[in-house]
């Protein structure tokens, strides 16, 4: 149940504001809530706190534990995404035990993920983030648009088959829609796919230290290509037919592009380790990062600032300032130096101390279980996002310029992709380019060529996994010993974004144990330095286009903002307003003497 409230004041200026909140939207690291001040008259929102109201502990209860159980725990951190954490804590356990495995293993792991990208993209952005431009949504939101919409061709009707624009939205009704019913099974073939790599869905069964204990055959891969070949055409519709909707949304209502947009502050940790350079030590990160098929990068204002992981993991810094802990400057530190002997701040992962001191919920204050991880780049804490994931992958592989596996290829400014023919479809060459905003629509966008990025590389994945059986190289675990002492660190992108894991080994047990998953950035609250995270930066510089007035206001732009980010399981989200309240706000002038 979503607890909504509303109610008027006016501020200093006199501007008529109006309170909103939606509380709780979803349930990744606890309860999303968001809080809003709306300012009618302009129709744009002034301020948005983020809030989440459940503590979790992983980090605290992780410690003491054989650091070869970490990747069946930390699964368990999410349940929709739990098969990225076991990834990346193997990763990380990898770099401990200093083992690598046969490429075999690796490839194998590389199937499971981009089984998953599809899998949870598919259905968020069909089945949840659609329901948010469908037919009943508009014409409960905007009716002036769906009539419009009804009279606008399709650019790409001969691709996807839906004549207006309208057709386009009506599919995406739940349910009873046509696209949407569709989606739904492509969910089943793509879970399939992945538990062929993985053995079970989403707490992987057959993933380990060292590689995987995936029975490899023939088989195995023909199973899984024959399933792909399905999603990918049935990628050779949903792209064409999403660049026709959300173009048409830029045409409808125009500023609309201003809808959840920030600065361009993306990062992402890379994704699909190439087994050919990765071992997975410390010393070679930066390396084996480059060579990862998805670039991991930080990129500010459009440009690329690193795609070194070494970079990005000493650049991470765990703020406080609005959450509900205590700070650890007075605590031991874990970690000084790195294996290469850089720093390390004392605010890194690595030497974090978990110390809850609940409260109550005060916006001038402390408000939000969440932490503001942000990435310091010598000068600035910069309150990176995610971009829900998929716009971060696909800029930052763009800029570095590094893929090209023949199916996909990066090229500075773009990123090409190439589905092969399928059953009843020929080749199609799509491009994501570099757009000019990072806003509401175009991580949409980017999600669903997210989509087809991830099918492309398993194509290649897969061949490469034949390859190596039919060369007799059947092997897919390597064994390891587990070190007295060790500092390790796991880099990947969860489906919703950047995920890390951060291990200190202590006398062959956890000593310290931090994952930072995608939402804790994204969900992240004002810092020590007032700096708001990306949920509240985005939604609090949000027009308003809804057509409803107050008592009847849904929300849409803002729902549409938060869940462009993929704040995990949205579909929890459902609204009540009430009659409101108003408040009568009296200001007395003050007395006050100019400086000089």
């Amino acid at each position: 149940m979503t607890t909504t409230s509303a109610h008027r004041e006016t501020d200093a200026r006199g501007s008529n504001l109006l309170e909103m909140s939606w509380d709780p939207i979803t349930r990744i690291v606890g309860s999303l809530g968001v809080y809003t001040k709306i300012d009618w008259p302009a129709r744009r929102v002034v301020e948005c706190h983020s809030t989440s109201s459940i503590f979790r502990g992983y980090s605290i209860f992780m410690k003491g534990k054989d650091p070869r159980d970490a990747h069946f725990i930390t699964s368990r951190i999410c349940g929709i995404c739990g098969d990225n954490h076991a990834t990346c804590s193997v990763y990380a356990q990898n770099m401990a035990y200093g083992v690598k495995p046969p490429h075999l293993g690796e490839w194998i792991l590389n199937l499971g993920e981009a089984a998953e990208y599809m899998f949870d993209h598919n259905i968020y952005q069909e089945n949840l983030v659609g329901v948010d431009y469908c037919e009943k949504m508009v014409a409960e939101t905007n009716p002036e648009v769906l009539e419009l919409a009804r009279n606008t061709e399709s650019p790409h009707a001969g691709d996807h088959g839906y004549r207006t624009i309208a057709d386009i939205m009506h599919a995406l009704n739940p349910i009873e829609g046509e696209f949407y019913r569709e989606a739904l099974a492509m969910s089943r073939l793509t879970r399939e796919m992945f538990c062929l790599m993985e053995g079970r869905h989403v707490h992987p069964s057959t993933l380990y230290p060292g590689g995987v204990g995936t029975v490899a055959s023939v088989q195995l891969f023909t199973d899984y290509l024959s399933r792909l070949m399905r999603y990918v055409e049935f990628l050779k519709r949903v792209v064409p037919m999403h660049d026709d909707l959300f173009d048409f949304f830029y045409q409808a209502l125009p500023g609309y592009e201003e809808v959840g947009r920030r600065r361009v502050l993306l990062g992402c940790w890379g994704s699909f380790n190439d087994p050919a350079h990765c071992d997975f030590s410390y010393r070679n990160m930066a390396d084996w990062g480059r060579h990862m098929f998805v670039t991991p990068g930080v990129i500010v204002d459009g440009e690329l600032v690193t795609n070194d992981l070494v970079d990005i993991n000493l650049g991470i810094r765990i703020l406080l300032g609005s959450s509900y802990y205590e700070d650890w400057d007075d605590q031991p530190m874990f970690v000084t130096t790195d294996p290469l002997g850089n720093p390390v701040d004392r605010h890194h992962p690595w030497n974090q101390h978990t110390i809850p001191r609940p409260g109550r919920r005060d916006f001038d204050d402390k408000y939000s279980w969440v932490m503001s991880p942000r990435w310091f780049d010598g000068t600035d804490h910069l309150p990176l996002d995610t971009g829900g994931g998929p716009i971060a992958r696909l800029w930052s592989t763009a800029l570095s310029g590094l893929v090209d596996i023949g199916y996909v290829r990066a090229t500075g400014h773009s990123v090409r992709i190439t589905l092969p023919k399928t059953a009843t479809v020929g080749e199609r060459a799509y491009e994501w380019a570099i757009p000019r905003w990072s806003n509401a629509l175009e991580r949409n966008r980017a999600r669903t060529y997210f989509q087809a990025y991830a099918a492309a590389c398993a194509l290649y994945f897969a061949e490469q996994a034949l390859a190596e059986v039919r060369a007799g190289n059947t092997r897919t675990w390597e064994p390891f010993d587990v070190p007295q002492d060790a500092v390790s660190c796991g880099f990947t992108e969860a489906v919703r974004g950047v995920l890390s894991h951060h291990m200190v080994i202590r006398d062959g047990r956890i000593a310290n144990y931090h994952p930072y998953p995608p939402t804790p950035w994204n969900a992240s609250v004002r810092d020590v330095y007032g700096t708001p995270g990306p949920y509240e930066d985005a939604v609090q510089n949000t027009p308003i286009f809804e057509n409803n007035p107050p008592e009847s206001f849904k929300g849409i732009d803002i729902m549409r903002t938060v869940r462009s980010f993929d704040p995990c399981l949205p579909c929890g989200v459902h609204m009540h307003t009430g009659t409101g309240r108003t408040l009568q706000v009296v200001h007395t002038p003050h007395a006050f003497t100019p400086a000089g």
